[in-house]
């Protein structure tokens, strides 16, 4: 059964000073370019959401991995879009569609530092670059701590909004903060969405419920040689 790895990536940028809440989700630029560069070595094809469900679905075989994106920051634009193209990928980023320009609120309690999110206009390019929009809910919401409607809400409507903002369609979900169940799952059914993705360790399959897809973890440190070994091993299949 062929194994295939869906990467999750947060921010593209320099992380910030030691001791900063969530450093890890910062991947350096020049840390991703090299990443999407061995990829392409190794004879990998780096696809969106849309571009990867032959394989998830068995129609196709091949060196494949997803590329996704949580939140929708502008420096995804700005500092992974242009490695992506140099390899040809393509990519599905998931945003977040009530807070479209704005920043990331929802980690203010937290203290994670304030960075914006693509704009309209920065999404827009980003579809012109080969790359693909997800849905990330409204508000960033902990979906389990809704109502059952709030929580239709911010499924539906993320999807309802974005293909009204950009005029295309909106076919893939990702949780935020990976927080699901049963309710959920059938919401972003009902909800007209294709997939679903976790935060679930573990490489997808054919077998993979198509509305709970695991996925590959890329933080600040993971080097080179750990990168590998969540390609081409069980590394993430144990967690």
């Amino acid at each position: 059964m062929q194994r295939i790895p869906i990467l999750t990536y947060h921010q593209i940028a320099e992380a910030p000073p030691k001791g900063a809440p969530y450093r890890s989700l910062y991947v350096a630029p020049s840390a991703f370019a090299r990443q999407m560069r061995l990829l392409r070595l190794l004879g990998y094809q780096g696809l969106s959401m849309s571009a990867l469900q032959p394989f998830l679905r068995g129609e196709k075989s091949g060196r494949v991995v997803g590329i996704t994106f949580d939140d929708g920051y502008a420096n995804n634009l700005a500092n992974a879009m242009p490695a992506l193209r140099g390899q040809g990928f393509s990519s599905t980023c998931y945003a977040v569609s009530g807070l479209v320009g704005q920043t990331n609120r929802w980690d203010l309690g937290v203290g994670i530092a304030q960075t914006g999110l693509m704009t309209a206009g920065e999404m827009r390019s980003w579809l012109a670059g080969g790359q693909e929009i997800g849905a990330h809910t409204r508000t960033h919401a902990h979906l389990e701590q809704l109502s059952p409607d709030d929580s239709m809400r911010e499924i539906q409507g993320s999807k309802l909004d974005l293909e009204a903002l950009l005029g295309v369609a909106v076919s893939h979900f990702c949780y935020p903060y990976g927080g699901h169940g049963p309710l959920q799952v059938r919401q972003v059914q009902a909800a007209g969405f294709v997939t679903a993705t976790t935060t679930e360790r573990g490489r997808a399959n054919t077998a993979s419920q198509p509305f709970e897809l695991p996925r590959v973890p890329v933080l600040r440190s993971t080097t080179l040689p750990v990168f590998l070994l969540k390609l081409l091993s069980s590394y993430e299949d144990r967690k």
